[in-house]
């Protein structure tokens, strides 16, 4: 998956199970990010509201990202996402570039979970692959830590989810698959396609 579509799919076509995958994938996340808010354990440091622009910063966090995962592959993105946690934790207060660390955290693994989700079982065995419900369990506890590090609320964590979602998201697909129609789940639909 290092450039181009990197799934073996014709450019033009949607990915297989899309909107479904997807949607799956986030009823699997939801809990797992939101687990914040029964979270305890270890100090925690106030989290003030932040004072930058989140959306912002969760779409430049997304496109340096998606240009690490299209030149160097996920298990790089991943390394660096480890290393950004670590640096990045050491702060005495919330920072804008550990959130920066949340939002890659769960794109690369909302990218990878949607992939796999459309592939067999067996064929995850094969390739020694997690399942997606085992990459949203890490990458919930991971989430989880982090926000808990510093007392962040779970109405924070929600909205910043959302923020991702809706801003990040797309940002992070289409930097990745340029030639690809996003799968959108039913959530995210402009108001005035909801039915």
């Amino acid at each position: 998956m290092a450039s181009g579509t990197g799934d073996g799919q014709h450019p033009r076509r949607k990915p297989r199970g899309g909107s479904a995958a997807l949607r799956r994938w986030r009823a699997l996340v939801t809990p797992a990010v939101v687990a914040v808010a029964i979270a305890g354990g270890g100090p925690a440091l106030a989290a003030a509201t932040p004072d930058w622009d989140q959306v912002a910063n969760i779409k430049e966090a997304a496109l340096r990202l998606a240009q690490m995962q299209r030149t160097q592959g996920a298990s790089r993105a991943f390394a660096f996402i480890d290393a950004c946690y670590k640096t990045h934790r050491l702060s005495s207060h919330y920072t804008k570039a550990f959130e920066a660390c949340i939002a890659q955290d769960y794109l690369e693994t909302q990218i990878l979970a949607l992939i796999y989700s459309r592939l067999s079982p067996e064929t995850l065995k094969r390739m020694g692959a997690p399942s997606p419900e085992m990459l949203a369990e890490s990458m919930g506890k991971r989430v989880t830590a982090a926000f808990a590090t510093y007392d962040v609320s779970p109405a924070r964590v929600e909205d910043f989810k959302k923020l991702v979602d809706e801003h990040g998201f797309p940002v992070f697909f289409q930097a990745l698959f340029p030639k690809i129609q996003m799968p959108v789940p039913k959530g995210l639909l402009p108001k005035d396609k909801k039915k």
